[in-house]
Order: C-alpha cells, then sequence, then structure tokens
C-alpha cells in the first residue's frame, strides 16, 4: 500500500466506505462524489453534483454508506433535509427519499449495522429522528433537551441502542423502542462534545471535546472513565482503529492539521502522526484492516495513507525530565542506556516484517525516575514565621521598622533585623531635616576620604563653637584673628591648611552639636605641628579605641584660656583692617596668598549632603542575590513614598522581586498576606492582579444555559427552577451548593447530607454529582 491523493473543487467534510472498502463516497458544500479505489489513485465513478436539478440538498455536512446495501447512501444536509441516494438510478430518480423533517442543519447520520433500511440522524434543533427509508416519514422522534446533537452512532454490540453526543457535554444512551426518555445519561465533558464512536471489540465508547481531550469510557456496568487523551485543540473527529483495541484516530477542528493515531494507555504523546494534509483534517475512515486509511481535510483533498509513511512524534520526545511541586519535592527523569543487543534485534525483525511490527512497536526508551523529598528547613519555617508576623502597613515608618526589627530577631535574623535598625536610621523624619531631604542633591560628595571626614568633624565643632559665641553678643576668636565678617562667613566657610580642607557644618543625619577629641583619644597641637604631612599622619595613623562608651559632646571644643573681658569692634571699624597682624612681642606675622595667621578661609562651598539611597539599595540587592527575597519585598512595601528617592533600582527590578515575593506567599499557601501585598504594590502590573475576575457562571437546571446576569430567572427559558433545592426543593437564601456537571444544587447542609449516602443527583438525572 502506498500513500496518494486526489484534489477535490472545495473542502470535503466527511467521506464513507462501501461494505468491502473497494469504493469512497465524498461530500462537502460544493462537493458529492464517489470514487473508486484502485492501487495506486482514486477513479471517479460519478459525480452527483452534475445533475441539473442542483439544490440545498446536494450541500453535505455528513454522508454515510450502507453497511449491507451497496446502493445506499444517507446525507446530512445543511437545509436541514436527510436525503437518502440510490446509486443504480439516474438523474433526478437518484434521490430516492428526502425526509425535511429537521428544523436545522443535520450534523450526523449513520445506517444500522444489521438492518440496512435503518437511518438515524441528529440535528442542530436538539432532535434525533429515526428513519426506514422505505417509508416517507420517520418512524420515531428523540428529544436530547439539549441545544443541539454533534454525534448519533449504534451501538454494535447492542442493536436497539444508540448513543448522542450533545453541545453541554453529556452523552446520552437510548434505546430505539422507547422514544420518550433516554436509557442514562452522564456528563462527559466541560464543553461540546463533537463526536463520538463505539469500539469494535469492548462495550467502550470514545468522546471528543472542545475541552481538548479524548475520553474512552467503560459502558458494561454504569459508565466509568478509562482513558483520557489530552490534545493540543479542540477535536472534531474520533476513529478507532481496526484490529488494534487500544489505538484511536483523531482529527482536530483548529490550529493541527495533522492526523494523530494514539495509544490510550500512553496519553501524552501521539504514537503516530501523519501530515500530509495543510488544512484541519474532518474524517477518517479504517479501510477494514489497520495498516490503511482514507482521510478527508478543509484543504480540497482525499488522501489514501499508508501506516508505514507515518511520521513518530515519540522517537523525537525528550526521555528526560524534571518536576518541582509546591513543596519543594523534585522528581527528576533520566535516561537509561538500552541494551545494544536488544536494538538489533528490534531492527532485524522491523527490516522482515516493516509493515506489522514497525506500526505496533512504540518507540523504546527507558527512564529512571527518582524522587528528591524536600523536608521542611528551617529557612523555609523561618520565611512562613516572619510574613505571618511582619506588618508592612497601619503604622508608621518608623513603628514599622521596629516591629520588624524584632520580628526578626526573634526568629534567629539579627542580620535581617541590623537592616531594619539601619532603615529606621536612616529613613527617619530627624535624618530627613539635617540632611537635606530628598537625598538626591547634586552637591553630595559620595567620595570623601576618612582625612577629610575627620577633619569634616572637626569643621562642624569650629562652626558650633563660633554660633556659640555669636548667641552671647561676641566675635569669635577665628573672627578676631582673620579680620573677617562672621555674618557673611560663619554659615559655609572651608578652611585651607596648605592644601588641607575641612567642611563645616557638615550634617550626618545626627543631633547638630559639638564633636571632640579629648586629650586622651586625640592630642592635636595645631602650634606644634611643622606641615601638613604632619597632620595627615596624626589622622591616618590615629585609632579611635571600640571601647569608649561615652559620647557626650562637651559645650566647648577647645577649653578657654582666660574670659575675654574687653570685646573688639567688628573689623569693618578699624581704620586700616587690612593691616599686618601683631604677635605677643610684637612683631608683625608676614602674610601671602595661601597661609594668612593659623587658618585662612576662602572660597566656601555648597552645603554637603549625603545621599543613603546607595545604601540601601546595595543592602536590598545583596539580599535579594541571597535569595531572600522577603526582605527585599518587604523593604519596598515599608518604605512607601520613600521608594521614589532610591537611585539605581528601577522599576523592572522592584516587580521581580514582588513576583518572587507572591509566588512564594503562593507556594506557602499564605493566600491573604500575597493579596495584601498586591493590593499594596505600585506596580500597574501587580496590583491589577487582585482585579482578574473570579466569577464562574452557572447554568439552569432545566435547560443548562449559562446564568449571565444576577438573579434566579433564566434568560432562556425563563425558569426559576436553579434557585430550588433539590432536596427539600425550597427557595436557597443563602450559601448554594451546585454541581458544575448536571447544574442542580441546593442548600450547602442538604446537599453534604445527601452525598454522603448517595452518589447520585438527587434530582434523578442520573448525573454522578459525587465527583463534581
Amino acid at each position: 500500500m502506498v500513500t496518494f491523493n486526489v484534489v477535490q473543487e472545495g473542502p470535503v467534510n466527511a467521506l464513507a466506505l462501501n461494505r468491502d472498502n473497494t469504493q469512497v463516497a465524498i461530500s462537502g458544500r460544493n462537493v458529492f462524489k464517489v470514487y473508486l479505489i484502485e492501487e495506486d489513485k482514486f477513479k471517479e465513478v460519478c459525480n452527483l453534483r452534475t445533475s441539473k436539478h442542483l439544490n440545498l440538498s446536494f450541500s453535505c455536512n455528513d454522508i454515510s454508506w450502507s453497511v449491507t446495501d451497496d446502493h445506499y447512501l444517507a446525507t446530512a444536509a445543511t437545509n436541514g433535509h436527510v436525503c437518502v441516494w440510490n446509486l443504480t438510478k439516474m438523474g433526478k430518480a437518484m434521490q430516492e427519499q428526502d425526509y425535511q423533517e429537521h428544523k436545522r442543519t443535520v450534523n450526523k447520520v449513520n445506517f444500522h449495522s444489521s438492518e440496512p433500511n435503518r437511518l438515524i440522524s441528529g440535528s442542530q434543533d436538539g432532535t434525533m429522528k429515526y428513519f426506514d427509508i422505505r417509508l416517507k416519514t420517520s418512524v420515531a422522534t428523540f428529544h436530547s433537551n439539549t441545544e443541539s446533537v454533534r454525534d448519533v452512532q449504534f451501538s454494535p454490540h447492542i442493536p436497539q441502542m444508540f448513543a448522542a453526543v450533545s453541545e453541554n457535554g453529556s452523552v446520552q444512551l437510548w434505546d430505539i423502542r422507547r422514544p420518550d426518555k433516554c436509557q442514562q445519561q452522564f456528563t462527559a465533558h466541560s464543553g461540546p462534545v463533537f463526536a463520538c464512536d463505539w469500539h469494535p471489540e469492548v462495550p467502550w465508547i470514545a468522546t471528543a471535546s472542545r475541552d481538548k481531550t479524548i475520553k474512552v469510557w467503560d459502558l458494561s456496568s454504569k459508565p466509568t472513565l478509562e482513558y483520557t487523551i489530552h490534545t493540543i485543540a479542540s477535536v472534531g473527529h474520533v476513529k478507532w482503529r481496526p484490529q488494534r483495541k487500544y489505538h484511536i484516530a483523531s482529527c482536530a477542528l483548529v490550529v493541527d492539521c495533522s492526523i494523530n493515531i494514539w495509544d490510550i494507555r500512553r496519553p501524552y504523546i501521539p504514537f503516530a502522526a501523519f501530515n500530509e494534509h495543510k488544512d484541519v483534517s474532518t474524517c477518517v475512515a479504517w479501510r477494514g484492516e489497520p495498516h490503511v486509511f482514507l482521510s478527508t481535510s478543509r484543504d480540497c483533498t482525499l488522501y489514501q495513507h499508508a501506516f508505514k509513511d507515518a511520521s513518530r512524534p515519540a522517537s523525537k520526545a525528550n526521555p528526560q525530565g524534571i518536576s518541582l511541586n509546591t513543596k519543594g519535592d523534585i522528581l527528576y527523569a533520566c535516561q537509561t542506556p538500552t541494551n545494544p543487543n536488544f536494538l538489533s534485534k528490534v531492527t532485524n525483525l522491523v527490516r522482515k516484517n516493516s509493515n506489522t511490527l514497525s506500526s505496533d512497536q512504540f518507540h523504546q526508551a527507558s527512564s529512571q525516575l527518582s524522587q528528591f523529598m524536600c523536608v521542611l528547613s528551617q529557612d523555609m519555617k523561618c520565611f512562613c514565621n516572619l510574613a505571618k508576623n511582619y506588618l508592612i502597613t497601619g503604622q508608621s515608618f518608623s513603628e514599622l521598622c521596629e516591629h520588624n526589627a524584632n520580628v526578626a530577631k526573634q526568629f534567629g535574623k539579627h542580620q535581617v533585623s541590623l537592616v531594619w535598625q539601619i532603615l529606621r536610621i536612616l529613613c527617619s523624619e530627624e535624618f530627613r531635616q539635617n540632611s537635606s531631604y530628598p537625598y538626591n542633591s547634586k552637591y553630595c560628595d559620595d567620595n570623601l576620604s576618612f582625612t577629610n571626614i575627620v577633619a569634616l568633624t572637626l569643621g562642624s565643632a569650629d562652626q558650633s563653637t563660633d554660633n556659640e559665641q555669636k548667641s552671647r553678643g561676641g566675635d569669635t576668636p577665628a573672627a578676631q584673628n582673620s579680620g573677617g565678617d562672621d555674618e557673611t562667613e560663619a554659615e559655609d566657610q572651608v578652611d585651607h591648611v596648605s592644601g588641607f580642607t575641612s567642611y563645616n557644618n557638615f550634617k550626618l543625619g545626627l543631633p547638630r552639636g559639638d564633636f571632640t577629641f579629648g586629650e586622651n583619644e586625640l592630642d592635636l597641637e595645631l602650634d606644634g605641628l611643622n606641615s601638613v604631612a604632619d597632620i595627615r599622619n596624626g589622622f591616618h595613623n590615629y585609632h579611635i579605641s571600640e571601647q569608649i562608651q561615652d559620647w557626650t559632646l562637651p559645650n566647648e571644643a577647645f577649653n578657654i584660656r582666660h574670659e575675654i573681658q574687653d570685646r573688639s569692634p567688628p573689623p569693618e571699624q578699624f581704620p586700616k583692617h587690612n593691616s599686618p597682624d601683631i604677635n605677643d612681642d610684637g612683631q608683625i606675622i608676614s602674610t601671602d596668598d595661601h597661609f594668612s595667621g593659623p587658618l585662612t578661609v576662602f572660597n566656601p562651598p555648597k552645603r554637603a549632603t549625603w545621599d543613603p539611597s546607595t545604601v540601601i539599595v546595595d543592602a536590598l540587592k545583596y539580599h535579594a542575590n541571597l535569595g531572600d527575597i522577603q526582605t527585599a519585598a518587604c523593604v519596598l512595601l515599608v518604605l512607601g513614598d520613600q521608594r521614589q528617592f532610591l537611585n539605581g533600582l528601577d522599576e523592572a527590578t522592584q516587580e521581580h522581586w514582588l513576583l518572587g515575593y507572591i509566588d512564594l506567599l503562593g507556594r506557602y499557601r499564605l493566600w491573604d498576606i500575597a493579596a495584601q501585598v498586591i493590593k499594596l504594590s505600585w506596580i500597574p502590573s501587580i496590583n491589577q492582579m487582585s482585579q482578574q475576575s473570579t466569577r464562574i457562571n452557572t447554568n439552569c437546571g432545566k435547560c443548562s444555559k449559562p446564568l449571565q446576569r444576577a438573579g434566579w430567572l433564566c434568560d432562556r427559558c425563563h425558569s426559576s427552577e436553579y434557585s430550588l433545592c433539590s432536596v427539600c426543593h425550597q427557595v436557597v437564601r443563602g450559601l448554594y451548593a451546585w454541581c458544575q456537571g448536571c447544574s442542580h444544587g441546593g442548600h450547602l447542609a442538604h446537599i453534604q447530607k445527601w452525598i454522603r449516602s448517595n452518589n447520585k443527583c438527587p434530582t434523578g438525572c442520573g448525573h454522578l454529582c459525587e465527583y463534581g
């Protein structure tokens, strides 16, 4: 057998084979032909659309060939007609019967497997018609009470039974002798069921649905789900493979153009795939053997497929994988080496009989599965405890930091506790006032050396002394010696001693005051230093003892030698205020451009400030890199509006930290804390997570239509049956328990009590609500 095809004038919706599988009939909106199947081609026997009496009855959704008489074809027309064609006649007489009893499009027709004159149809109007083709009208009508019937199939095991699948996801089993009520009904899928097919050997039925699954049901007693196949698209057609108990073919409605053959025991990857069609396939029919089948498609082609030409997706699958659950447990599968002797034997057998063995042999690959159990570590327990006890809103910033620091210390996270304490100090109200908040000052100097920092501290002490002298109404000693104006130079000044600079009035967010080194800590006598190098060496070699505990600052930076009795007038009142200074011995002290007296002040700069945002950002990134995403996210939440002053932290990084924290909270089922984080988030993509709809529309218990509006009244049938309890038949005013399968429900307490002793719906619809 080889693969070949023939092109048609339009898309083909369905095909049917005669009883000896030598001829095929195809149908569509613009196609209605019969072909003879030869060795390597299709030969056209007749084209029924060449008739002069064309009408909508020639536009077909489905076609069926009698399995007992080669003369008869039945078609399901788009105009609601069911037509019976006699191939032994010519012209208009070929249309032997034209049943016009359906009100909407007919989706499916099927001949009985043993009685040649029996025919059944399923329509979009929700009814099924049973015909005797020798009569002008239908024999019986079956009402499914659903929106539409998608497929009907006679059972090969019980001649009086047929199955019907509906738009609401249910499967109904009917006895043709009892049209008043279905024999059995069960919900098979969460979406519309498009096709079904009886297994030829065992009492199984396969159903295909829009929910991207194929399900196999055992009907030997009560309906039991045996196998489920997950596909990548909605399934529109299924057909069991003959002589292969566990193989079934499927066609997708959208996306997937391949015809897949599945082994239901290995449902996650197709056993074989045929990729000849360029558009979605519509129908499949086996030619009485497991190695050849025919297919039609919307790409206007009819194909015969040889199984030896199939591709094997399983051979390309990765035999290695890893899975991680919410508890941290890991499943790891790695490929195990295959015995080379076994592979050589399989290859030899394939060469001897490629038609049988190659079609039945699934791709051989073995993997070794390892499981790694995750015991809840101390860090995980600490994460949960911190998440439950942290406060991220509701109090002032200082109180939040203080509380979170104590919580972190309580659970052994001393480093995290220190971060919270430092954050409280750096971002406190007092710090912001003393640091010219906000921090993004362009005058900030981030490259201060240790020498400059010490000089800055001394300068701050000198300035504080000057201000105190001014507050007593006198001039400062520095002003008296230099002859400068205190009012213009007291606020900002720089002292240069041959290149040594001291920044006065430098603020680090601490309370203002004098800072001095005692005689035991730093013995620097300016009069005894010979050069600037001595000053630098004195600063660099000095080490502040860590044992100093008393940091109380004195009122004066230097002890006053004697009280100044006669205060000098302001410098501008001297007749020659630029005259040289005279020392105690009456000698004139020489001056130059670089040094005038002990200290000379010129070029006062702007006030220096320090930006702590760099320290905060570095701390957050440090903890995030260590995997402590909790600290980074919580600090951002507690900072509130102060986040905008964090230089160097982009919004993408903040979003990444928050999403990671939310994911961890969800993993440990801390849903309320995760919801609080989402609510407090300032990033729109995260904050909108709480606005996603969680609404589930219930269905009407009478007509199964989804209820789109609030209230108990159905828009379609205008029934309020949905509001009644299925057990006590009273209106439910409170919690309502609802079954997604049959759409029935009632009082929560009543339904719970019922399910304890019963597994079926209390309304008698037959649905197994215990699995809902």
